[in-house]
């Protein structure tokens, strides 16, 4: 748990920063005190870890969260594929997905490519949803 802690607070930090939101402690702490073993997946390339993702069951569907790649894997299709892969498992059960995204993050893009759109918004994140089969997930 805390390599992942650790992988939060590196991959989040740019974004937390331009929001003016990154706190050494507290971005480690949020990982902990909401991590769930039984719904998260690790992400592993060559044997290392490279990233994990959260799907917990949540009031009308599910709630993806959790999900960062090591910045050596981010845009080289890792994410988008390791997100497929949890979308046709949530479509196949017919299943909304629920999450929220930094505002500016570059994640959004990938979110919306994969079907999910904005429902709400804060100064900090923004909300978005994902109907089953919303969009294609082949490549």
């Amino acid at each position: 748990m805390d390599a992942i802690a650790e992988l939060r607070a590196v991959v989040m930090r740019p974004d937390l920063e331009r929001l003016g939101r990154f706190d050494e402690h507290r971005v480690r702490q949020r990982f902990r005190d909401g991590f769930s073993p039984e719904h998260t997946s690790i992400v592993v390339v060559d044997g290392e870890l490279a990233g994990c993702v959260a799907v917990r069951p949540a009031e009308g569907g599910q709630w993806l969260e959790h999900f960062y790649l090591d910045s050596r894997h981010q845009g080289l299709g890792l994410g988008t594929a390791v997100l497929r892969t949890v979308l046709r498992g949530t479509d196949t059960q017919g299943t909304t997905v629920r999450l929220n995204v930094l505002q500016g993050s570059a994640a959004r893009r990938l979110y919306e490519r994969l079907g999910f759109v904005a429902y709400g918004e804060d100064q900090v994140d923004v909300f978005m949803v994902r109907r089953p089969g919303a969009s294609s997930l082949n490549p």
